[in-house]
């Protein structure tokens, strides 16, 4: 083999690796995100994170919920791509509802500079207008509006607010139907993937979504 076609043959073996090691690395991402959706590998574990939520298997996919605002359905995926906390809710908002509102705001603003790469949900088979807001005194001390929508203008700027059938209410949130103070995190994609309850201290929230911002590119 002359010395021309032995270079040939290098080119050729760099042009192939150029173009195979990008495919294969998009192959062996979705393999592993569709063994992590399916609940049969736990990314966290094999990571070696110590996360303080409770890991939600198998994954659950927000827009199978079919969220609503006003009369219009729409998809997640249509939003800005965003880690989002989100907290479930129903026909009343009572003080384990209020708490947990309280609590994700503070997060929500306790995380300084990565603030915009987070968003905060309500939702709920009922609509804000119609839902009695069972508290007379707030979080942070102060009197509580009459009304719901009061409340979420006025202390929950920011926060976005949809609707979903009962049904997907209890497929996709089961452990707050266990536990009114449990709320969630979802990834950028979509995926339900952590859940909180009320005995989780912030700070412990606030590592792991530290963690995840790091490790994420969204």
């Amino acid at each position: 083999m002359t010395d021309t076609q032995q270079q040939i043959k290098n080119s050729r073996l760099i042009l192939l690796s150029i173009v195979g090691i990008p495919v294969t690395v998009v192959l062996a991402a979705t393999w592993l995100w569709y063994f992590v959706a399916r609940g049969d590998i736990d990314l966290v574990s094999v990571l070696g994170t110590s996360n303080n939520g409770s890991l939600v298997q198998p994954a659950r996919l927000l827009d199978e919920g079919e969220l609503q605002v006003g009369d219009r359905a729409f998809h997640y995926n249509e939003l800005e791509p965003r880690w989002t906390l989100l907290v479930p809710g129903g026909s009343r908002c009572g003080e384990s509802c209020e708490e947990v509102l309280y609590l994700t705001r503070q997060i929500h603003l306790a995380m300084g500079k990565e603030l915009a790469r987070i968003q905060r949900f309500y939702v709920s088979d009922t609509a804000v207008a119609d839902t009695h807001f069972g508290v007379t005194t707030l979080s942070d001390k102060h009197p509580a509006p009459l009304h719901f929508e009061q409340y979420l203008e006025d202390e929950q700027r920011g926060l976005k607010h949809y609707t979903m059938p009962s049904r997907h209410i209890a497929e996709l949130f089961p452990e707050y139907l266990a536990d009114p103070g449990t709320w969630y995190l979802v990834d950028p994609a979509g995926w339900i993937m952590m859940s909180y309850h009320s005995e989780v201290s912030y700070k412990d929230v606030m590592a792991d979504l530290k963690f995840l911002l790091k490790n994420s590119s969204e």
